[in-house]
């Protein structure tokens, strides 16, 4: 308090002084006026100025004494004010600088609220969640206690950000943040550590069944849908649960392994898991993965292999799917289911894709070169189908090529398109225009809709292996086939059987009318190389056009 009024005090001062000079400079004009006027008043009497006639207009003139005042009450006046002014402008600047001073500290606390809280559920972030768990070990070793740490993923959040948009996923996550406050006991014990990733610090746990009862309360609470812009969205969460000492003594390490167990949690039927050491074999490996699949693609360590597709009818070669092969040189060869979802979460996939449609229009325009006529199928992911600049990505790579849209399927999946139809078809409906043809694959596993199926423009309808590879034992797959042989051929479109792999199947297929067939009977995938072999002595040729 005294410094405040010592600031004020020499705010004063200074501002006093500088107010002082001004009425001096008041003092010295009134003066400067009385001579003047005084020196006009004796040339008007006397004809010129001297001394004499200044006095004697100064002892007659009652106007220069009213005006012969002035300086002393401009002196007295100035002061006076100059106290007044200084004072209050003072305190003034003392009031301002307080205020500033007070929202520097409201900013400040701001900024450091900001720097330990997510700013859309106003949950604790990673660095203040680490450091709680921090002093809850301290606390734990101290008295001998366990505890537990729980991270929540919200699985198909990708789905919904892309579905919904920014402001409307932050809504959703705003609602999982409150409805995980009210499960946890603790409401600080609740963070968001990652973008659909929520953490929760479980204390004082007797045992790990503490952790797994709160997770599937955590389960339920999560379970009825979400409300946001007047729809009902569904949250498919997985959690992973991690013990202390267990599994773990600092909280990098903690953290790090409930990252596995939610990792195979989302493998698992009940969506949670706890984290054992086996786990520790598909981490690694999974992290390893995701780094060299991108070396695998600059560098060219990917194949692409044919299988081939067959005319059912003619006999005649029609077509060769583009299926990816990776032969790891550590791990050896790697399944596509295993790698291109890693691939589907993180931007990679439109490396791999592009990576893909310019080995496979290369090769085909190979085949085209050398007279022989083949259709290739070229896969693309829902990710792909989100891509505004796929269309343009796809020309490029054809001009590069050489090759023409007509000579290309391109395959899609009925998840795919549902995930965001609107988008979805706009881009489908591009490239229809440039000329590409359409094949909807693996028909009938996912969310079928029949009012889009006729909105898209499609040549091609693929029944997937699973209803063909007991086809001719499977009553219910027999009916199932049929039906959708003749509701695609009622569509116009061409209908492909995956999955042949016995004579009787083709037959069987042959008699209900299907146009292709595709499986291991007619070949297994193969390399470019192998594929140009299988041609020359196959019994299924392609059409050689007259160069």
């Amino acid at each position: 308090m005294d410094f405040a009024k010592n600031l004020l005090a020499d705010n004063v001062r200074v501002l006093k002084s500088q107010v002082t000079k001004t009425a001096y400079q008041g003092v010295a004009i009134a003066v400067v006026s009385i001579i003047i006027a005084s020196a006009l008043v004796s040339y008007y009497h006397t004809g010129h100025i001297s001394l004499d006639g200044v006095a004697k207009a100064q002892t007659e003139n009652y106007a220069l004494w009213i005006l012969d005042s002035i300086p002393f009450v401009f002196g007295f006046w100035g002061q006076y004010s100059s106290s007044i002014i200084a004072y209050q402008a003072g305190a003034m600047i003392f009031d301002q600088t307080q205020e500033l001073r007070s929202r520097a500290e409201s900013l400040e606390k701001q900024a450091s609220y900001t720097a330990t809280h997510d700013g859309a559920t106003d949950l604790p972030n990673r660095a203040l969640f680490y450091d709680r768990v921090e002093q809850a070990i301290l606390s734990a070793n101290s008295q001998n206690k366990l505890l537990s740490i729980l991270l929540v993923e919200v699985a198909n959040f990708k789905e919904i950000y892309d579905t919904l948009g920014r402001n409307s996923s932050d809504l959703i996550l705003k609602q999982v943040a409150t409805r995980l406050q009210n499960v946890v006991v603790s409401r600080d014990s609740v963070g968001r550590i990652d973008g659909n990733i929520f953490s929760v610090l479980l204390l004082d746990t007797e045992d790990e069944n503490d952790a797994v009862n709160l997770a599937k309360n955590i389960q339920a609470a999560l379970e009825p849908a979400f409300m946001v812009e007047k729809l009902h969205v569904a949250v498919h969460s997985n959690v992973g649960i991690v013990n202390f000492p267990m599994h773990g003594e600092d909280v990098d390490t903690l953290v790090q392994k409930a990252g596995v167990a939610l990792f195979m949690a989302a493998k698992s039927h009940e969506g949670y898991g706890i984290y054992a050491p086996s786990f520790d074999d598909h981490s690694p490996r999974r992290l390893t993965l995701m780094s060299e699949l991108r070396q695998a693609i600059d560098k060219n360590q990917l194949h692409v292999y044919y299988q081939p597709k067959v005319s059912i009818r003619t006999g005649v070669l029609y077509g060769a799917e583009a299926l990816v092969r990776w032969e790891h040189p550590k791990h050896g060869f790697i399944a596509p289911d295993e790698f291109i979802p890693m691939a589907e979460r993180t931007r990679m996939i439109k490396h791999l894709t592009t990576w893909v449609l310019k080995e496979a229009f290369l090769h085909c325009a190979d085949w085209h070169r050398r007279g022989i006529e083949l259709t290739i199928s070229v896969n693309l992911s829902a990710r792909d189908l989100h891509d505004p600049e796929l269309p343009d990505v796809i020309a490029g790579v054809a001009a590069s090529t050489a090759i023409k849209p007509s000579w290309v399927m391109l395959e899609i999946t009925e998840s795919s398109i549902m995930s965001d139809p609107e988008r979805t078809l706009e881009i489908i409906q591009r490239l229809h225009g440039m000329g590409y043809r359409f094949s909807i694959d693996d028909f009938g596993t996912g969310y079928s809709s029949l009012a889009y199926l006729k909105k898209l423009p499609l040549t091609e309808l693929k029944i997937d292996k699973s209803f063909v590879g007991d086809l001719s034992h499977s009553e219910n797959d027999a009916v199932i086939v049929n039906a959708t042989i003749n509701l695609a051929h009622n569509l116009a479109l061409q209908v492909t059987a995956e999955g042949v792999e016995s004579q009787e199947v083709l037959d069987t297929l042959k008699n209900y009318g299907c146009d292709i067939a595709q499986g291991y009977f007619l070949s297994k995938p193969l390399s470019f190389v192998e594929f140009n072999q299988w041609m020359q002595q196959a019994e299924w040729q392609p059409v050689k056009l007259n160069n």
